[in-house]
């Protein structure tokens, strides 16, 4: 039993390293991030991953705030949602041509992708990801705004021991190493972009951003923060260059 454990303990650190080494590691600059001035605000965006707990919130707190909104989902009738300012398409990120159909015409692109197929090894988020940005690149939409999550790059560790020592290792190896590429092509496209880690996502109401930026999680405890307050984050990132071309963690 405690052969065992070592093993996994030598196991999910060096996974924790190869996640570090092969993620993103961010040039946070404290003058833009106190600044925080941006780009005029949005009138069309478009949501992906609209029927996850992330996506209902993204979709539902763009109306509040105004904007034209585009919902891409593989069943639309999933999220149960209506609106004179919201349009649900059909379409999947792996095909290439209702991509670029959704993103046409879209200002911004809010990315809240997930998915549990969490084994076999899987590429669904990065290679989705490249065809919304082949798609964004073509079409010059003025930001992309993805959530991913904290414990890759230089937030390695960060989500807790539990995490980094078996939820990550043993249940989400996978999972998190198509976070890294798909990080790896938000940080290598021509679109201005922004990445949101978040720590375990819950249900609930908004209580704001606690903490955001670089440094942010904890070794030892897992950190969580409510899918409400991630959205309004993401959208806050629309009209802010406070992170752009970085990728802040948030609690």
């Amino acid at each position: 039993m405690l052969r065992l454990l070592l093993v996994l303990v030598i196991y999910a650190s060096a996974l924790s390293l190869a996640l570090w080494r092969g993620g993103l590691r961010s040039r946070f600059s404290p003058a833009r991030t106190a600044s925080g001035a941006g780009v005029a605000p949005p009138a069309r965006v478009l949501v992906v991953g609209a029927t996850g707990g992330t996506g209902r919130e993204l979709v539902s707190q763009a109306l509040e705030r105004g904007h034209h909104v585009t919902a891409l989902a593989r069943n639309p009738l999933g999220l149960g949602m209506e609106h004179p300012r919201l349009a649900v398409v059909r379409g999947d990120v792996l095909d290439r041509a209702s991509v670029d159909a959704a993103v046409r015409g879209q200002d911004g692109v809010l990315v809240a992708l997930g998915h549990r197929r969490y084994f076999p090894p899987s590429r669904i988020l990065s290679e989705g990801t490249r065809n919304l940005l082949g798609a964004a690149a073509a079409h010059g939409t003025r930001r992309m705004v993805c959530e991913t999550s904290l414990g890759i790059g230089d937030s390695a560790g960060r989500m807790g021991l539990a995490y980094t020592l078996f939820v990550i290792p043993v249940v989400l190896p996978f999972y998190y190493w198509d976070k890294v590429r798909q990080e790896r092509l938000i940080a290598a496209s021509r679109v201005p972009w922004v990445i949101v880690r978040p720590g375990v996502l819950r249900n609930g109401a908004k209580r704001g951003v606690r903490r955001h930026g670089p440094g942010v999680g904890s070794f030892l405890w897992t950190p969580a923060i409510a899918r409400a307050d991630v959205a309004a984050f993401m959208l806050d990132q629309l009209t802010s260059d406070a992170y752009l071309g970085a990728a802040p963690g948030v609690s």
